[in-house]
């Protein structure tokens, strides 16, 4: 397993300006973990279960009881991932059964979750890290290091992106290079970011606090 640590002496990634497009809170105050996107509906973890929510109608349209979710949230365009004492969940949202188990890198203490091109990659918030992991077997095969708590994490086009929040430093969104160097940031005015999920419009869903769901784009002006 190879290790990428993030060296301190590269020049500050440009910095850019973000904003809220959109806020919901779409079932009560309670905290959102992880949050994914399947091209209709967003879905977010939430404690026991993992919710779908309708962004168009504002509505709750499933709910699959997944005991212990309380982190990242992963789609592969046919199933669910998601992170849950200690594992990695399978589910299969047609009926919500649990069709694999995988090993979670921080066994327990991961944060978000992402899916690209067969690999999740997973962070762990107090960590300070992301593992890029097999999912067909759970097997780590490289490992990148953050110099900020990582939440939630999500992969556009190949390039990797994870939130940043809870260190006593202002909310970012980071574009990450092979090596874990930031390569673009957005600086994104909330208190929180969790879940972290592209929209696929070069927006972003972004779990906060109190039960906030929110769609975070770049200013024009940034």
């Amino acid at each position: 397993m190879r290790h990428n640590v993030m060296t301190h002496e590269q020049p500050p990634a440009p910095t850019h300006a973000a904003e809220v497009a959109r806020e919901y809170v779409p079932d009560g105050e309670g905290q959102i973990h992880g949050v994914t996107f399947d091209g209709k509906s967003v879905w977010f973890a939430r404690d026991d279960e993992v919710v779908a929510f309708d962004p168009l109608s504002g509505d709750i349209v499933r709910r699959i009881a997944v005991p212990g979710a309380d982190a990242g949230t992963a789609w592969d365009g046919e199933h669910l991932y998601q992170l849950a004492k200690g594992e990695i969940l399978v589910i299969d949202p047609s009926d919500g059964q649990i069709v694999r188990r995988l090993p979670a890198p921080g066994k327990g203490e991961d944060s978000g979750m992402a899916w690209a091109d067969g690999y999740l990659w997973v962070g762990q918030c107090y960590g300070a890290r992301i593992h890029k992991v097999d999912a067909a077997t759970g097997e780590v095969v490289k490992t990148l290091t953050s110099d900020r708590f990582v939440t939630g994490v999500t992969c556009i086009d190949g390039q990797l992106w994870h939130g940043a929040a809870g260190d006593d430093r202002p909310a970012e969104l980071r574009r990450l290079a092979a090596d874990g160097t930031p390569e673009e940031v957005l600086s994104v005015p909330v208190a929180m970011i969790a879940g972290v999920e592209a929209a696929g419009d070069g927006s972003f869903w972004c779990a906060g606090e109190r039960g906030k769901l929110r769609l975070v784009r770049r200013t024009s002006e940034g």
